[in-house]
């Protein structure tokens, strides 16, 4: 009998150590904080985990998380957010409301050049603009380094490779092991690539990686990309950009 009294306690406990201890399902619903209305297809992401989830037509949403994790909610047309998880969120039980503020967009002026096209091939196709970008291949490395005409210096960057590859990759990579060691983490899951695949912003991204968004386009230069591409990626190329250049660093760095 004593034995079941002891067992029957340490049974109740379980459910609270696992609580406390590790991560919970916690819940939320997201609204706009104008009309107060539910904003379904916002991407949630547990910074801290790096899995996220979607909010459903009513705006909400579960995920897995424990007190002092951090939350990125984005959706395009509203400001991000980053919310901390606190002990009276995880208790509330799907009573959370997060409001998002619609982004104002001011469009730039377009400029539409006009091109004097003849009508033959052979000679339009000279006429109208190339851009060339390149991949240079370097010995003893699995992957290339972009380059061409619109990346100024990429030539010299690429001999600086050759002759000092772990010195060149190092000055990026070296102080932020911790932050890019994330990027396997988020490459395994299928609503953090979604999310990113359509966002251009590298908000996201840089929340992740825990960089700043002006760090991005430097730690791709350092790695060779042109700045066409550095322009023009969405997020999820850029993150597997990024993430092949640090798996280089890494084999290097051995």
């Amino acid at each position: 009998m004593r034995y079941f009294v002891v067992l029957f306690f340490i049974l109740l406990s379980l459910p609270v150590f696992s609580q406390e201890g590790g991560r919970t399902e916690i819940s939320a619903k997201i609204i706009d904080d104008a009309t107060l209305l539910p904003i379904s297809g916002v991407n949630v992401i547990n910074i801290n985990t790096v899995k996220g989830t979607v909010t459903n037509t009513q705006g909400d949403f579960e995920i897995l998380a424990k007190v002092n994790d951090t939350l990125h909610v984005s959706i395009i047309g509203y400001t991000s957010v980053k919310v901390r998880v606190t002990s009276d969120w995880v208790k509330l039980k799907g009573n959370t409301k997060i409001p998002l503020t619609q982004r104002a967009y001011t469009l730039e002026e377009v400029v539409v050049n006009k091109y004097n096209l003849t009508g033959y091939l052979a000679i339009d196709a000279k006429l109208a603009p190339v851009k060339d970008n390149y991949r240079y291949s370097i010995s003893g490395l699995p992957a290339g380094y972009e380059g061409g005409d619109r990346s100024p210096g990429a030539f010299r960057r690429v001999v600086s490779a050759i002759f000092n590859p772990a010195d060149f990759l190092h000055n990026v990579f070296g102080k932020k092991s911790s932050e890019m060691r994330r990027l396997r983490e988020m490459k395994k899951d299928d609503t953090v690539r979604n999310a990113l695949a359509t966002k251009f912003d590298r908000e996201t991204l840089a929340a992740l990686l825990g960089v700043s968004k002006d760090e991005i386009p430097e730690i791709l230069e350092r790695c060779n990309y042109s700045q066409d591409f550095i322009k023009t990626a969405n997020d999820l190329q850029i993150m597997d950009a990024i993430s092949g250049c640090y798996e280089e660093y890494k084999v290097l760095n051995k």
